[in-house]
Formats: C-alpha cells, structure tokens, sequence
C-alpha cells in the first residue's frame, strides 16, 4: 500500500470518527432536553387565558415544578404546599442577592435544619406576583431548584384536579 492510500485511509478514519462525536453529542444534547421537559413540563409557565389563572402540569415524578421568578430573576420552584416559606439555598440567596435574617430552624422531611429567614421583594409564577414574600434560607436544599411554599401560595386560591393544579387570584373564585 503507498503512502497516498494510508493517507486516505486515515482520513477516512478521522471523519468517522468526527461522525460519531457529532452524533453522540447531538444525542446527549436532545436527551438532556426531553429529562428537563419531564422533570419540569411547566418551563414555559405563562398566565393562560384571559382570568388570570396559571394552569400547572404534574410531572412523571408526582410534583408540581415550574419556572418563575425571585426578584425578578428566574428560578425553578418545586410547589410545596407543606412549606411554610418559599425557600431557596444559600447559592441561590446569594445569585439573587437575598439579606440573611434572624437565624432559625426548620422541620423537614429529611429533619431539622438551621438556617435564615428572609424577606423576598417579589415572588412571581407565570402572570401571578406578590410583593414582600415571607422566605428562607435552607442549606440542605440543593442549588437547582426553590420550594414555593404557603408564604407565597396561600395568597391565591389553588385547585388541584387530576394531573393538574389551578392557580388563581382569590377575587377570581368561581
């Protein structure tokens, strides 16, 4: 074999080779998008209709998540009705800026945890906002994602039916 056809032949070698980075890439990156779309079905959570009601989806887990916003910045809550405050982690106080407040300690489902009250400014799901949120600060809640506790929720009225859960302000009751 001469020295053109080794040439060639590694060539060949290194674009099937690019051929299967690309695709395992391609199929990790689109993979990747369908577990988001599961564990978070509500990424895209908008107000729908015209009665101002937020409409949420259960994902495969069980639970309700949906993206929103702390001050205005974005954040993935995991609605908790058991919550007592929307609390967030010490990573997440500190992107969105939050003053840590009295120290305090907290029954979870995993025990009791010390941590930080704190007053959260705006807390928003879809086309439904509040102002001057009861909040907390949690260090054994992981960075990703924030619990929307009764701070928050118990100013609407919620509805849960099926596999969904209706969020509303209370003069729209009906």
């Amino acid at each position: 074999m001469d020295e053109q056809a080794r040439g060639q032949r590694r060539m060949g070698r290194g674009m099937m080779m690019a051929f299967w980075v690309l695709v395992l890439g391609l199929g990790t990156w689109w993979f990747q998008g369908v577990l988001e779309d599961r564990r978070n079905p509500n990424a895209g959570v908008a107000q729908t209709g015209g009665d101002g009601r937020v409409v949420l989806e259960r994902n495969r887990s069980g639970h309700f998540v949906a993206t929103g916003r702390i001050n205005g910045e974005p954040v993935t809550f995991l609605l908790d009705t058991g919550a007592t405050y929307v609390t967030v982690s010490p990573g997440t106080a500190s992107r969105l800026g939050l003053r840590e407040g009295p120290a305090a300690t907290f029954s979870t489902a995993n025990g009791r945890v010390r941590g930080h009250l704190t007053r959260l400014d705006t807390v928003a799901l879809g086309g439904l906002a509040a102002r001057d949120v009861r909040g907390a600060v949690n260090p054994g809640l992981g960075d990703d994602t924030a619990l929307l506790g009764m701070s928050y929720l118990g100013r609407f009225d919620i509805q849960l039916s099926g596999e969904r859960m209706i969020i509303r302000a209370p003069q729209q009751r009906r």
